[in-house]
């Protein structure tokens, strides 16, 4: 897909998109967001589009995207309100534990090859899975889980020392 393909297939569909995703109940941000992520997608896949199916293309990742944002956003709220939930009366010493253990993980991150680190970051702190790592970075899922497996040991070993 050529710039100008690509240009032209925004323009025509992103309000189309952003109204669809508004409608199935995203916030009005959130839904421009999405929108951006769904062309994004395109993209960096550069599938052929058929302009006579590409309105179904994009709604299709659309809602996907915005299910999966839904899930997680669940999954987040779920996990806080059991941490409300929990009596988080804390000693001076766990909180002191909890402080150099953090440190050590900020440290221990600095030290790892920027490969492991993206990898790492990007299944943790984005939760995406490691096909879809694979796809973004445009490697094999053997060696996402390769380098997943090399930062989880590394990590395990320096966080408990």
């Amino acid at each position: 897909m050529t710039k100008e393909e690509f240009k032209v297939l925004f323009d025509s569909y992103f309000d189309s998109v952003r109204s669809y995703l508004f409608y199935r109940g995203a916030e009005k941000e959130q839904a421009s967001d999405l929108a951006q992520d769904v062309f994004m997608r395109i993209w960096e896949k550069q599938p052929v589009v058929d302009p006579k199916i590409a309105i179904r293309l994009l709604y299709k990742i659309a809602g996907d995207m915005l299910i999966s944002r839904y899930r997680r956003e669940s999954l987040e709220k779920n996990y806080r309100t059991s941490l409300k939930s929990e009596n988080l009366d804390f000693s001076p010493e766990d909180e002191l534990r909890y402080k150099q253990l953090f440190e050590n993980y900020t440290k221990a991150l600095a030290k790892l090859s920027e490969k492991q680190r993206t990898v790492f970051l990007m299944a943790r702190m984005e939760g995406l899975k490691y096909h879809e790592i694979a796809e973004r970075l445009d490697l094999s899922v053997k060696a996402i889980e390769k380098r997943m497996s090399v930062t989880l040991a590394y990590l395990k070993k320096v966080l408990q020392e």
